[in-house]
């Protein structure tokens, strides 16, 4: 049986698969992920899921590869990581009062398939103050994820209603995921493992 590999470091991707009770070793893939030039945000997290799944399937070709990418979207502009509190607060300033989307591309690739998908959840904030600002960031949580903020984390309390999955915000469609392993067979109909 071919075995699993997570093309990523994030570990709340690692994290949520482990809920699932599924085996894999970590790759982590190294790409470029400069947005292109008039690239929609679904286009991005596609296109990057895809060539993390590429790369590590170059390296291991006999192996399931689940690649994923997750950046946020908001009036038409893709949102990624905070580069500096500073950043950080100019995001959570847009973000403030307003909804969102979170889109997540996943892609699993073997030696005879190679499907990818793309995920979006509406995220509604609350209105944040600078106070609000200020204590979120004191925690550390913001740094490294998209949009700066967690939702497994802190920052649920900024967040009074989501619409679509949950852990797509968190940075893994599980239900979409695990449909994706079923069509490689990686994954039996019935949900064990093959």
């Amino acid at each position: 049986m071919a075995h699993l590999i997570l093309a990523s470091s994030s570990a709340r991707r690692q994290e949520l698969l482990r809920q699932l009770g599924l085996n894999f070793d970590i790759v982590r893939p190294d790409i470029d992920e400069s947005i292109q030039d008039n690239e929609s945000v679904s286009s991005y997290v596609e296109r990057l899921a895809r060539e993390k799944a590429q790369v590590i399937f170059s390296q291991c070709p006999d192996a399931v590869i689940l690649a994923a990418d997750t950046s946020l979207g908001l009036d038409g502009k893709i949102i990624g990581k905070p580069e500096s509190k500073a950043h950080a607060f100019e995001i959570w300033t847009a973000l403030s009062g307003r909804q969102h989307d979170v889109f997540s591309g996943i892609c699993v690739a073997t030696a005879s398939d190679f499907l990818s998908q793309v995920v979006q959840t509406r995220v509604e904030f609350q209105h944040l103050t600078q106070a609000d600002m200020e204590n979120y960031w004191a925690t550390g949580e913001p740094v490294g994820k998209a949009g700066a903020y967690a939702i497994q984390g802190a920052a649920a309390q900024f967040i009074p209603r989501i619409e679509g999955s949950y852990s797509n915000v968190v940075g893994l469609p599980l239900f979409e995921t695990i449909q994706l392993l079923k069509r490689v067979k990686f994954i039996g109909e019935n949900g064990g493992f093959n």
